[in-house]
């Protein structure tokens, strides 16, 4: 498996590959703060200009209506002097109607250039947040690939499906059954004969599993077709019979004579990983500050839309997100959009890879405006 300006139109989508915010995201943070600094600054300079300009026509108003006494005492040799006078003060009340109206355009349009940068700022750490998370989900997944095709080779996994004694199958449960004990992230190992039937697993206190029969598993049936012993089988997030119904991912490999991964198969190989016990840390312990945490929605996704996992508290999600098909196109960015009735900036971020590996998910970061 490659298993007018409005916040509400901000669409920023990047293409970064890594999974730390990178050169250009600090770029990015530090010229929005600048640029944030630099409004600020052309507010309060435009402030204080108007206020001067207040003072200044209220200085002129006065002297308007000084003037206006003065050449009325004057009587019939202060009348022009007046019409003047009555000039400068109706070019003053122009003044003062010109500065209020500057005052209340630049208000709105700095509030606004603020709510957009601040949209920007909040959309780019929800999509790094979102990188991160599938990155890191993606890395470890990396390592279950590794290990099933390491353990398919083990003697007693090879031995107990090359000659299924009782003696046989008993060591090989017990084998696993170390492996286990080494690495918790599994619910169980087990091994399946060429037919899709369990024959042995690692935890049979825990799981009564032999008998079952696989056949028709998607991990099963990858790993039994598979040419060679260097490939491996995968089935995403689902309740497992084999460890009671418990959400889980599950890597196979073909078990190959003598161990080697061009020999005959004799039998397959299933590790059934704790699926929610990597997704719901990494979900949970987003890195976001108290008053945030209520209000933040993430959910892992395959590429059809279906949620593999999301953060505690979180609704299931029901049909499809906003701009779906932008978010399903890959890379990495955010928008706005209304999801539910409510504004939500929304960041988005498709796994990147690691090493060989792949699952392709998008995770989804979104936090309530």
């Amino acid at each position: 498996m490659s298993a007018s300006i409005s916040t509400a139109s901000v669409l920023c989508p990047s293409n970064e590959k890594t999974s730390q915010p990178d050169l250009a995201d600090d770029s990015q943070s530090n010229s929005n703060e600048k640029l944030t600094t630099l409004i600020q600054d052309l507010a309060r300079a435009v402030g204080v200009a108007i206020d001067e300009i207040d003072t200044i026509n209220a200085r002129t108003k006065l002297l308007s209506l000084n003037a206006r006494i003065e050449a009325s005492r004057a009587g019939a040799h202060g009348a022009a002097f007046g019409v003047v006078a009555q000039e400068i003060q109706t070019l003053s009340q122009k003044t003062g109607a010109v500065a209020e109206e500057m005052a209340s355009i630049t208000k709105s349009r700095v509030d606004q250039l603020m709510r957009i940068i601040e949209t920007s700022i909040r959309g780019v750490r929800l999509s790094d947040l979102a990188l991160n998370c599938v990155d890191l989900i993606d890395r470890n997944l990396y390592e279950r690939t590794c290990d099933v095709r390491w353990w398919a080779t083990d003697n007693s996994v090879v031995d107990a499906l090359s000659e299924p004694t009782k003696q046989s199958l008993e060591y090989a449960s017990q084998r696993l059954g170390v492996i286990l004990d080494a690495y918790t992230v599994y619910f169980d190992l087990v091994i399946c004969n060429r037919n899709g039937i369990v024959s042995a697993n690692g935890r049979k206190s825990q799981f009564d599993s032999i008998g079952c029969n696989v056949s028709a598993s998607d991990w099963y049936s990858q790993a039994i077709s598979h040419s060679t012993g260097n490939e491996f089988g995968f089935e995403s997030a689902h309740a497992s019979e084999l460890v009671a119904q418990q959400h889980s991912l599950v890597y196979s490999c073909s078990v190959r004579e003598q161990g080697m991964a061009t020999m005959p198969t004799v039998g397959v190989l299933g590790a059934i990983f704790n699926w929610d016990g990597l997704a719901k840390p990494v979900l949970d312990d987003l890195p976001i500050a108290e008053n945030e945490q209520s209000k933040t929605i993430a959910y892992i996704l395959d590429t059809d839309g279906n949620a593999l996992a999301c953060r505690s508290g979180t609704d299931p999600l029901h049909g499809t997100l906003p701009r779906w098909e932008t978010i399903r196109s890959g890379g990495k960015g955010f928008f706005i959009d209304q999801y539910r009735g409510r504004t939500y900036c929304i960041g988005y971020a498709k796994a990147p890879g690691f090493e060989t590996y792949s699952t392709d998910w998008i995770a989804v970061v979104m936090q309530e405006m």
